[in-house]
Order: C-alpha cells, then structure tokens, then sequence
C-alpha cells in the first residue's frame, strides 16, 4: 500500500485511536503532529482537497469538514462568516484550529472522527 499519512494529535483519543488502528493492521503511517510541525496554508489547501475529493458530494466545506469550531481561538479570531482562504490562514497561525484525525492513504483522505472511520479508507 502506498504510504499512509496521520495528521496526529496525541493529546486526541480519537486521534490515538486510529493511530492504534493502522497499527494493529500492520500499518506504519507517516505521523505529522501538525501542532508541533503546522503545515503551511498551500499543504492546508491541497489537504482540503483531498479531503473534498474523497468526500464528494458528502463534503461539508472547510469549515465543518476541517475546522475545530469549538476551539477558543475560532471564537477568538470571529471566524463564524470568514472566507476559506481566511480559514486555511488562520489553521496555519493555530493549528489547533484542525480538526483531527486525518489519515491519507492511496484511497483518499478522511476526517476519522470516530476512529473507526479509517477503515473506509484502507
């Protein structure tokens, strides 16, 4: 299988999660802690398309398919009716800011919220 890649938070139980999934299949993605390690907003942009393509009709848009809305800094940064190139800027500034996990693998990529998930995509 073509690489696999995990946009990983471990402080996530959901992110653990499907780390611990992968694993137990065998798998040794590439673990991107993007909270150490930000991405910058063209890798953001070419994520959300992945995501996008993948998703197809079912995609929510970069805000509910990417954005941890809940975050302090969303609130914070009155990002409500912000434009997506403002959204993929302010993930970079605050990377906490995306939502996670997100595993990439030669089938696409996928929020895996719940962890579970991953399997659609393996």
């Amino acid at each position: 299988m073509k690489d696999i890649v995990i946009y990983h938070n471990p402080k996530c139980s959901n992110s653990r999660g499907a780390l611990a999934l992968l694993e137990a299949k065998g798998l040794k993605p590439k673990i991107v802690e993007y909270v150490k390690t930000p991405l910058t907003v063209a890798q953001l942009k070419d994520l959300a398309a992945q995501l996008a393509r993948t998703a197809g009709a079912k995609w929510p848009g970069l805000r509910d398919g990417m954005m941890r809305t809940k975050e302090p800094a969303y609130a914070e940064l009155k990002l409500d009716k912000a434009s997506d190139a403002a959204l993929l800027k302010a993930i970079a500034e605050h990377p906490a800011l995306m939502n996670r996990p997100i595993v990439v693998t030669a089938k696409g990529a996928r929020l895996c919220r719940p962890p579970e998930l991953v399997q659609e995509i393996l």
